[in-house]
């Protein structure tokens, strides 16, 4: 199983910019891998994380906790390591980094089309609220 680390920006950047292309595709400006990559070091809140096979950068996870909720984002694994339990071991280490800080719920969002993720996450715990998720970008 590989190891789960910080993220370190002057190491790890490149290979998680590529990644990210290869399993996000990234349609939107606003969700550009360095800009996000960027302004999450910038909270440097110690809530990004990858896993690290020998020298390779295989799987992302960010988490956020602004002291009432705890939110996933970015959980990547690269297609030749799914189905090995690296998605749920990524989720467990940022569940245990957002509990050690105090959180006690954690929310992410996902496109309704997404089944497949959908129901790995419904596989390791997490169920569909019944909320409208809203958002705007600046």
């Amino acid at each position: 199983m590989p190891t789960i680390r910080q993220y370190n920006d002057t190491t790890d950047r490149i290979q998680v910019v590529e990644l990210w292309k290869n399993v996000f595709g990234y349609e939107t400006a606003h969700n550009e891998p360095n800009l996000a990559i960027s302004k999450k070091i910038a909270t440097n809140d110690g809530l990004f994380f990858v896993a690290v096979e020998n020298t390779d950068i295989v799987g992302t996870i960010m988490a956020g906790y602004d002291g009432h909720r705890g939110w996933l984002y970015s959980v990547a694994v690269d297609p030749k390591k799914r189905l090995s339990g690296l998605g749920g071991s990524l989720v467990q280490h940022a569940e245990k980094a957002l509990a050690d800080l105090g959180c006690m719920k954690i929310n992410l969002q996902l496109l309704a089309t997404n089944e497949a993720t959908a129901a790995f996450y419904k596989s390791i715990g997490y169920s569909v609220e019944p909320r409208l998720s809203m958002g705007k970008v600046l």
